[in-house]
């Protein structure tokens, strides 16, 4: 087998080879052999059936096996060549020319990519400085009067008025598919907040302007996705009946909500929960200043820092990212006209590239970052990340969970929480916490 290694550089080699027909029917042989042992094929005993019986039936299928079996032993080659370890290896190599010869043997082109190697040197001299937030007695009060707004029990308007967005509406209904009653449609006395779309797509909408004691049709369609298989999509007449319009009262902030908030705690009173909106404001402001100032800031200086080499394949799969996301805001007919311009693709693709190199380049800085802290996040910790988020939501977590997991986003996603999580170790650190 004649091949040649070609490193690029420390993250990027090009192996060219040619597969000799020798090595190729060598590992046919040997493919069938096996294949032999183990195969039932009428007429012949199971482990006696002749070698070229065995190739006349499975002959093309096994021809592949082994041009891919002679292609693994040049890679393999190739890496202790390069000595490049396959926890270094990024992505599955790729062959980019497979040529296939008069004689029986094949060129062949492979294309190696491999995780830098990145050297941070002092990367804390290189964070920035960081001052600590403060939080002022006007948005703790704002934020207990919001707390407050929240648990306050609804009282009756003083006066009669029509309905209107914000109202809290204590109605009666019956919903009606083609003149008949339908089972869960009805309810007498229902306290339904407008505005709040919680109830069918329309139906708020159209209680809006009602008056006390009035009686009015509501036409609304059932969505597409909607959980009864009988009013999936289905168009209903609502009776309705608006008895009463309440609002919520003024929020109440005493020792006896302090209690009711802070459960567990004891002695509870206004002043140890204004102590802990503080904490918890000073902690949302924190998190914001770090991860919209100072946490971009620090990887920028990061990477201008740091000269590495990158692997290829990664930065191209960054491009053509970034280009679909340019493709999705264009028009059919700007579409139309790329398709038919290459000129025109490598022009933007050369425009993305600066960006996505920054981008790439990051990526294995944030990795080196977390190994060189010996930050990591689990897989569990992902998983309930994305549970809790879907759940605060009011989105199935499970399901999320699943849907992002068949979209291959859960790598992403745990590199996002790595990176916060290093960068926030260490701007901690800075700050002195």
């Amino acid at each position: 087998m004649n091949y040649n290694v070609n490193k690029i550089d420390e993250a990027n080699a090009v192996v060219d080879a040619n597969l000799p027909k020798e090595l190729i029917d060598s590992k046919l042989d040997a493919i069938a052999q096996n294949a032999a042992k183990t195969m039932d094929v009428q007429g012949f005993r199971k482990g006696k059936v002749p070698v070229a019986v065995v190739k006349q039936r499975y002959g093309a299928k096994m021809a592949q096996d082994a041009e891919g079996e002679a292609l693994r032993e040049v890679f393999t080659v190739a890496l202790n060549e390069l000595e490049i370890s396959n926890d270094r290896l990024v992505g599955e190599p790729a062959v980019t020319k497979f040529d296939k010869k008069e004689d029986g043997s094949i060129d062949v082109e492979i294309k190696i990519s491999a995780r830098p190697v990145v050297d941070l040197g002092d990367y804390k001299s290189l964070l920035p400085e960081v001052t600590t937030p403060t939080v002022s007695e006007e948005e703790v009060d704002a934020r207990l009067t919001e707390m407050a707004g929240q648990n306050s029990p609804l009282v009756k308007l003083k006066r009669k008025r029509m309905a209107r967005k914000g109202d809290h509406a204590v109605i009666d209904f019956e919903g009606f598919k083609d003149g008949v009653a339908f089972d869960g449609g009805k309810a007498d006395g229902h306290t339904l907040e407008l505005g709040s779309n919680s109830f069918i797509p329309g139906f708020e909408d159209q209680v809006i302007g009602m008056k006390y004691e009035e009686q009015k049709d509501i036409t609304v369609t059932f969505p597409e996705e909607y959980q009864s298989a009988d009013l999936a999509g289905a168009e209903v007449v609502f009776k309705v009946t608006l008895h009463e319009l309440q609002e919520k009262g003024e929020p109440v902030i005493d020792d006896a909500f302090a209690k009711q908030v802070l459960q567990g705690e004891e002695d509870a009173n206004v002043d140890m929960l204004k102590e802990k909106v503080t904490e918890q404001l000073k902690a949302e402001k924190t998190n914001k200043y770090y991860q919209d100032e100072l946490k971009p800031e620090y990887i920028s200086a990061l990477v201008a820092a740091n000269d590495f080499a990158l692997p290829a394949s990664i930065v191209e799969q960054e491009e053509n990212q970034a280009l679909n996301n340019l493709i999705r805001e264009m028009s059919e007919d700007e579409v139309k006209a790329l398709q038919e311009d290459a000129a025109k693709v490598e022009s933007m693709r050369a425009e993305v590239n600066p960006d996505a190199i920054k981008s790439v380049k990051a990526t294995f800085i944030v990795d080196a970052l977390a190994k060189a802290e010996n930050v990591d996040v689990t897989d569990q910790e992902v998983t309930q990340t994305i549970y809790y988020e879907a759940m605060m939501t009011g989105q199935d977590g499970q399901a999320v969970i699943k849907q992002y997991e068949e979209a291959g986003y859960l790598p992403a996603i745990k590199m996002s929480m790595i990176e916060q999580k290093v960068i926030i170790k260490l701007l901690d650190e800075k700050a002195g916490k």
